[in-house]
């Protein structure tokens, strides 16, 4: 029994110890036009001139609160447990959406504005708590007359705190129910052989579409490499893409200017056109409002 209270504290401590890696990610739909992200950082360091920091993108298109929670879900999991996650996708900014930071399960954090950012990664790696910011404990001083750059006066100093060890994760703000605002999209389901998710993302350089459809459906619907696949593609009703296309390992199984489906980079339902832009071609875009389904044909 002697050591139960010596237990429960390493348990405690070991709760705490990620925020001390000392790693803050930012994530932006603000460009690199304009020294806004740069300003970010300059709060950051002025917090402790110790911090790493770190870009995922400032290229998210504006206002895009979907394209932000995706590329949260593809490059949060390859970070070292510890970093502290900002983005900043905030179409609400100064409103009453709130400022919170969400503590997942396995050890991440992140800081955004509860407004739809943080759906996928609650999803993906487990919500262990969620506490709003305290702008009267945690914001930048002198800033409090400003309302349109939260992303410089309350996320970025926040985050910066919390990474720094300047304040412990229970002191961010009040304790909230373990929840996010959530956005709505078709999840991967397998029905009659027929599948069916959503056009997560566009692989933007090359113009592939990314669906959110798993490997694990794909073989449980019984499609293997080499076979052919039909593949619908709509926008709410209309239909955008219909098509058979071979199911392969790379892009060269088919002739140049081809259709091909494939498995991404997240193990995923993918679709591209070998050394071509399959998005550029049929008008493609991504989100929620983007259906795909797909059939193994016989």
């Amino acid at each position: 029994m002697k050591y139960f209270p010596r237990l429960w504290i390493c348990l405690f401590l070991f709760q705490y110890s990620y925020a001390q890696n000392g790693m803050i990610v930012f994530q932006t739909d603000f460009g690199l036009k304009d020294g806004a992200v740069s300003a970010m950082k300059g709060v950051a360091m002025n917090v402790s001139n110790k911090l790493q920091l770190f870009d995922l993108t400032h290229d998210i298109p504006p206002y895009n609160i979907w394209e932000a929670a995706l590329r949260l879900e593809q490059a949060a999991p390859y970070w070292p447990k510890g970093t502290v996650f900002v983005s900043v996708v905030d179409p609400g900014v100064g409103s009453q959406r709130k400022p919170v930071v969400l503590q997942t399960r396995n050890g991440y954090f992140f800081v955004s504005p509860d407004n739809g950012t943080l759906t996928l990664i609650a999803q993906q790696m487990d919500i262990e708590s969620v506490r709003e910011i305290d702008e009267k404990l945690n914001r930048l001083p002198g800033s409090s007359a400003s309302y349109t750059f939260h992303g410089r006066d309350i996320f970025a100093y926040t985050a910066a705190r919390l990474a720094a060890g300047k304040i412990k994760f229970r002191e961010v703000g009040k304790l909230l129910s373990p929840q996010v605002l959530t956005l709505h999209y078709q999840k991967p389901i397998l029905e009659n052989g027929l599948l069916r998710g959503t056009v997560s993302i566009l692989d933007i350089q090359y113009g592939n579409l990314w669906s959110n459809i798993p490997s694990a459906l794909l073989k449980e619907a019984g499609i293997n490499i080499n076979d052919s696949v039909h593949v619908k593609i709509s926008n709410d009703s209309k239909t955008m893409y219909e098509g058979t296309v071979l199911y392969a390992n790379t892009f060269s199984a088919v002739p140049e200017g081809v259709p091909v489906s494939y498995l991404n980079s997240l193990l995923n339902f993918s679709i591209a056109i070998n050394m071509g832009s399959f998005a550029g071609k049929y008008n493609i875009e991504s989100g929620p409002a983007w259906k795909i389904e797909i059939k193994k044909r016989e």
